[in-house]
């Protein structure tokens, strides 16, 4: 492992732990990062994604009892209780993960190929602007919540789950998106976060894999900086979640994205420029 390699991963492992749980896209602002640190593009959306693995070993550490009850609740199972009580958490979970794969293995495919054609500078704004809408979208859903809803139903399982799968592609923030879907549907704030780090645990484990049988093995970084990055974001990662939840109903997320991404946009316009 070079000196290089092992700041980049440090630097990587900490962007992973604090970004994913902001509704600011942490695949496009830890794809940014690598871009910058001379990444190829392509490879820079495949390590952000195999990424995620630490942060979801932060989530399921988190939420622990929400997953054990869940699990416990499987044995009694039946269609027509499949939302009652704490078979709601598990049938959310299961019908969410489907219609985020159904949408979001295509959409990995197109993303992976479309950075791989674009240069360093038009990568980075692309994200830029992705990254302005999907804090629109916040700002948006944000003064339309009125909180009234405290378990999931068939509806927003479909729902989250399929805007979850669109957030595969870089500068779409998964939980700025499912987050802002379950506000929309009259989730508090907490609640509506709550349900979007949960359906973050299979999902990122899930484009994980797929980022690994794509590149046929670790994509882009050696064993010794993997576990460095993968360490730290599981660390960093649960120090972010445990904040977040404290300050959610105070912190303008909306703003983290317009300005981020205003930033993405002017920084890349300057890189294709200079290039």
């Amino acid at each position: 492992m070079s000196r290089i390699e092992f700041v980049v991963a440090i630097l990587a492992g900490i962007v992973q732990g604090v970004v994913e749980w902001l509704p600011v896209s942490s695949q496009g602002n830890l794809s940014l990062f690598l871009t910058l640190a001379g990444t190829d593009p392509a490879v820079a959306v495949q390590l952000a994604l195999f990424l995620q693995v630490g942060t979801t070993l932060s989530a399921a550490t988190y939420y622990r009892d929400d997953i054990a009850a869940a699990v416990r609740a499987v044995p009694s199972w039946r269609p027509g209780d499949a939302y009652r009580g704490e078979n709601a958490i598990a049938s959310y979970v299961v019908v969410a993960t489907l219609m985020t794969g159904l949408v979001g293995i295509p959409l990995y495919v197109y993303a992976v190929d479309l950075a791989g054609q674009l240069t360093g500078g038009v990568f980075i704004a692309v994200i830029g602007v992705l990254l302005v809408l999907t804090g629109g979208l916040q700002l948006v859903s944000e003064s339309m919540s009125i909180g009234i809803r405290d378990a999931p139903t068939l509806l927003d399982s479909v729902l989250v789950g399929a805007v979850q799968g669109v957030a595969i592609l870089p500068g779409i923030s998964r939980s700025g998106v499912t987050t802002s879907a379950l506000l929309f549907r009259s989730y508090d704030p907490p609640t509506a976060f709550r349900l979007s780090f949960l359906l973050s645990i299979p999902a990122s484990l899930g484009a994980a894999a797929l980022t690994v049988a794509g590149a046929g093995g670790l994509p882009g970084i050696a064993l010794g900086p993997a576990l460095v990055a993968l360490s730290l974001s599981a660390v960093v990662g649960y120090c972010t979640i445990d904040a977040l939840m404290k300050a959610v109903d105070r912190v303008p997320f909306w703003l983290v994205c317009f300005g981020l991404g205003t930033f993405a946009i002017v920084g890349g316009g300057m890189v294709s420029i200079l290039v």
